[in-house]
């Protein structure tokens, strides 16, 4: 008998096509994740062929998001934040700045608004953590200065973006003079009120985030050494799983907080704990698996018509990330004191997007302060400049190298003429 299982037949085939296109991927030496994406688009409503279900695919994706978040939140260190703090705070910030107004000057040279050009720019302005992480361990430079300044700059980023998806929907719709579409559902407050609604909606950010930091960080941590000490592997992920998924269910039903921001949170506080480390090997595999299905999802909206529809704002887009931002990044460094190869090596590490502009492109498109070309837009971005990021950091290493001295001649003549030397 045939049980109709959407579920598990889209899950299936985003995981069979992402496996296959991802090995492709990096036996052409290209990121996994460009095959992942490019395996959503072959499974998605945009292209012949089988279609898999949207409507599951972005559930799942949102799982993907809350592990992606805790993981982020795991590893987020204060302490190789404060180490790297004279470069990589005002690095990041000042990069941020840059990127968000040469993406929002192009949106404009296209006739888009304010608010949509300022979405769009923030999202040409966030680097991949996966991509940056998996590009400096294979290069070797997790250890050293300028790999310690690009995981502060990257965690700078992320903390930035934590902020700003919570922020960005409602700023870019009062730019654009109107209600921001999610922000007043639920609150029983009035349609013209804005400030009110606006204090209300920081309000509640701010109870969760004080209830996580003074009381979560003391429940939550013992909480867990708790069912560490039974000793059963199952008990402790499952444990690590509940403190992702449970706290960021939590905060987006009763505080009407992003699922992204209480994952955080909650990998925050449980990063301060000894247990931090099992933590985040424990779900890893987990992580990762969901984490596919997210950037699969992510494909499967992804109109490749937008290519042809688009080329020049794409062009400028793509040039945003890979010229403008790299250079700004590296001009910041080189301000900083940092050697040519140093700002080189960080410049080629920023000069991509990923996972946060994806969820921040999705988030604009929700609350219509974002039209959906231009989530196809950060899409195809990101496909680009993933797959060129290999190109940047081999430029970079042709740039960073000390230019060959030119060998003096031989003085010929002076040697023909100069007399033998003979012992005896």
């Amino acid at each position: 008998m045939h049980h109709s299982t959407p579920l598990l037949t889209t899950l299936v085939a985003a995981l069979t096509a992402a496996l296959l296109l991802g090995v492709l991927a990096r036996r052409l030496r290209l990121p996994p994740l460009v095959g992942y994406l490019l395996a959503g688009m072959l499974i998605g409503p945009n292209t012949p062929g089988f279609v898999g279900d949207l409507a599951l695919a972005s559930e799942l994706s949102e799982i993907g998001i809350i592990l992606l978040m805790f993981g982020v939140g795991l590893h987020f260190s204060p302490k190789e934040l404060a180490e790297a703090r004279g470069v990589a705070v005002p690095g990041a910030l000042a990069q941020m700045a840059a990127a968000t107004v040469l993406g929002w000057g192009v949106a404009r040279l296209f006739g888009w608004s304010d608010g949509q050009g300022f979405v769009f720019g923030i999202c040409l302005s966030v680097a991949s953590t996966v991509v940056l992480l998996r590009a400096l361990q294979e290069r070797g430079e997790m250890t050293s200065n300028a790999g310690k300044i690009a995981v502060g700059w990257l965690v700078v980023e992320d903390l930035a973006m934590v902020i700003a998806l919570v922020l960005v929907p409602v700023g870019a719709a009062l730019l654009d003079g109107r209600t921001p579409a999610g922000m007043l559902s639920g609150m029983g407050v009035g349609g013209g009120d804005l400030v009110l609604s606006l204090l209300v909606t920081l309000g509640k950010v701010a109870v969760f985030v004080a209830l996580m930091l003074v009381v979560g960080s003391r429940v939550m941590p013992a909480a867990l050494s708790m069912v560490g000490a039974l000793r059963s592997r199952e008990l402790f992920s499952l444990a690590a799983l509940v403190a992702a998924l449970g706290v960021a269910y939590v905060a987006s039903v009763a505080f009407g907080v992003s699922f992204a921001l209480g994952a955080f949170l909650s990998g925050l506080v449980l990063g301060q704990s000894a247990l931090s480390q099992k933590a985040a090997e424990q779900t890893l595999p987990l992580r990762d698996a969901f984490a596919v299905v997210f950037f699969v999802s992510v494909g499967m909206l992804f109109d490749p018509a937008i290519l042809l529809a688009q080329p020049a704002l794409l062009a400028g887009a793509v040039l945003v990330v890979m010229l403008g931002k790299s250079a700004a990044a590296w001009g910041i460094a080189r301000i900083r004191g940092l050697s040519n190869r140093e700002a080189l090596l960080i410049a080629a590490s920023l000069s991509q997007i990923g996972e946060f502009s994806f969820i921040l492109a999705g988030i604009g498109v929700a609350e219509r302060v974002l039209p959906p070309q231009g989530r196809d837009l950060v899409l195809a971005v990101a496909l680009i400049t993933i797959a060129l990021n290999p190109v940047m950091f081999w430029l970079a290493d042709r740039l960073a190298a000390p230019p060959q001295p030119v060998p003096a001649p031989a003085p010929a003549a002076a040697s023909a003429t100069a007399p033998a030397s003979h012992g005896g």
